[in-house]
């Protein structure tokens, strides 16, 4: 039987803090392919009340180290490395 497809999410900064972690494995679920856009819901039914999306309303992601423009239109069909970019600031 196939593994179920999964991505490696890579969290930094405000991502990490409020999940614990500075990566984890995601196995995607069905249906696939699955929306890049809707993987904002599924991390934060994962770590409920950690304030993860408040992190994530004003974070971007990047996809295999390209920054996307659009999450709904990126599609992940596993073997991806997905980053939370949280926003910096800096002087």
């Amino acid at each position: 039987m196939p593994s179920t497809p999964t991505v490696t999410v890579l969290y930094f900064a405000a991502a990490s803090t409020a999940t614990g972690l500075n990566s984890e494995e995601i196995e995607l679920p069905t249906p696939r392919p699955f929306k890049l856009s809707s993987l904002s819901n599924l991390l934060i039914s994962r770590y409920p009340g950690k304030g993860l999306e408040k992190v994530l309303e004003s974070s971007q992601w990047s996809v295999d180290a390209e920054m996307v423009d659009n999450p709904d239109e990126t599609v992940l069909t596993g073997g991806e490395e997905v980053a939370v970019i949280c926003p910096v600031s800096g002087g």
